[in-house]
């Protein structure tokens, strides 16, 4: 262990690891980034970063530069499949920020994950580095006491590295997690999803193409919002099915015309942006049943590689810049507090921060996937009513500040 804190391993550079590392240079901490990919590139469309999340960005000087690439929705709004009838509105821009402390964004995935690794750098970025093992190296002490020594990564191509900590910020097929527990956790919807990006001129009947927007029918909905100046329009269409899911990944190819025939008889606007951009493989929407532990000896998870979520509440990313900057204060923590026991204390409370906070959000991400799909009836006017209250139902997602929540812990 340097004297700076301990080696720090993080495995996968996408929005969890990237964070990551930057919050734990922040702090003064360093670390190396293992990315099983040959360059950094982001698997999706956009990402929606709302202010729990760009608040905690602004704090690692990401502000400026997330505005810039992205595009501040005017409303959220709910609307009737087929009419197009705003059924509730709720103003974001302006009156967002004000009662948050940070804007919501979209951005899309490609721009966010470079802003990301020009913030890193590519020194202690290590590309092509596909994990195949992790285990304890009982050769050398660690930071956190027990009993062994440090973690060993093991690489496909037979290279291998050594590390005091390891943080599996590598996704739903997380090698780390497989260190940490051997439970089957990933849970299928029964739903599946489309994505696209369209400019907002391909769309002339789409009314506030510069607000994020639910259109909710039966079996079926539509979220949408703009990226970045230029209109571009980030899309994902959900739909039923198919009720079970074979594929061994989360992607598989759809029939031609799969996508618009499952929207037949909704509103122009909708056609029109399913139309606007060349069908996508069919995203199986998968969630994922609470893990018992969330580490094991010196590997602790972040992000997906923890709690997939569905995306109804667009909290899949900023929940994972929360466990990012949470575990990067409770490191911190631990670091100033020395002795053989700071770090094993560090990561029970970072697991004891972050697991009830992300079951709230995965839990009521999963109630949403059923009743934006209702057919018009009672059911849903019982449910239209309800979006009245969306802010403050839901508010308690936005206002959650990780950072100074990680803060308090540490100092009691």
């Amino acid at each position: 262990m340097g004297a700076s804190g301990p080696d720090i391993a993080i495995v996968g550079a996408g929005i969890g690891g990237l964070t990551l590392a930057l919050a734990l240079r922040a702090r003064g901490i360093d670390a190396e980034i293992h990315e099983q990919a040959p360059e950094l590139r982001e698997v999706g469309a956009a990402v929606a970063l709302s202010a729990n999340a760009t608040r905690l960005l602004a704090r690692l000087g990401l502000d400026e530069q997330l505005t810039a690439a992205g595009a501040e929705p005017t409303e959220l709004i709910h609307r009737h499949w087929k009419d197009g009838r705003r059924i509730a509105a709720h103003p974001v821009g302006a009156s967002y920020r004000e009662r948050f402390g940070g804007p919501y964004l979209g951005v899309h995935r490609a721009a966010f994950q470079r802003i990301l690794g020009d913030a890193w750098g590519s020194e202690r970025l290590h590309l092509g580095a596909a994990v195949s093992g992790v285990t304890e190296d009982p050769t050398g002490a660690g930071p956190t006491g027990g009993d062994g020594g440090r973690v060993r990564l093991e690489f496909a191509d037979g290279r291998s590295a050594r590390a005091d900590l390891v943080v599996g910020a590598d996704g739903v097929h997380s090698a780390v997690r497989r260190r940490v527990t051997d439970e089957d956790v990933t849970v299928y919807s029964g739903t599946s999803g489309f994505r696209g990006l369209v400019p907002a001129e391909a769309m002339p009947s789409l009314p506030d193409p510069g607000a994020i927007q639910f259109w909710m029918g039966p079996g079926a909905h539509v979220l949408h919002y703009p990226i970045d100046s230029a209109g571009t329009v980030n899309f994902l269409a959900v739909v039923e099915g198919p009720q079970r899911w074979s594929e061994d990944t989360w992607r598989a190819e759809a029939a031609p015309g799969e996508l618009l025939a499952a929207f037949d008889g909704w509103h122009p606007a909708i056609i029109e942006m399913l139309s606007g951009a060349p069908q996508s493989a069919r995203w199986g929407l998968f969630g994922q049943a609470p893990l018992r532990r969330w580490s094991r000896g010196r590997a602790v998870l972040v992000g997906d590689a923890a709690h997939a979520m569905l995306p109804h509440h667009g909290q899949g990313a900023n929940q994972t810049v929360e466990d990012a900057v949470t575990l990067a204060d409770c490191l911190a923590g631990a670091r100033a507090a020395g002795g053989s026991e700071a770090y094993d204390v560090a990561l029970r409370r970072y697991e004891r921060l972050r697991r009830v906070r992300t079951r709230q959000v995965q839990r009521s991400s999963w109630v949403t996937s059923g009743l934006l799909h209702l057919p018009d009836g009672p059911a849903a006017e019982r449910r239209d009513r309800k979006l009245a209250t969306v802010p403050a139902d839901f508010g308690w997602i936005h206002a959650h500040d990780a950072g100074r929540a990680a803060a308090a812990a540490v100092a009691s």
